[in-house]
């Protein structure tokens, strides 16, 4: 597993900054996605992928403890489509 850090510790060494600007960096990133997503708003990387906020509707699910039906709400989700780049990358 690659953490925050650890993407923060790798783009310092190869832009010559500090941990804590790369890791601030790194944070602001995330953040600038998170916010988009949560206005609903797609992000697109080219040559990454692409993050968009979808709707799940509420439907009917079971408890597996005593198989009792519940009713499971309506909710948002945030999915990620890969880059044809990133595909390639994965399946060489």
């Amino acid at each position: 597993m690659t953490t925050t850090t650890e993407i923060a510790d790798k783009i310092a060494a190869e832009q010559n900054l500090t941990e804590a600007q790369a890791k601030t960096i790194v944070e602001a990133v995330f953040k600038e996605i998170t916010n988009a997503a949560s206005s609903g708003v797609e992000t697109s990387i080219p040559g990454f992928g692409k993050f968009k906020v979808k709707d799940t509707p509420a439907r009917e699910g079971r408890n597996p403890a005593t198989g009792a039906s519940i009713q499971i709400a309506a909710s948002k989700k945030l999915t990620f489509t890969p880059a044809k780049t990133i595909k390639d990358a994965l399946n060489v």
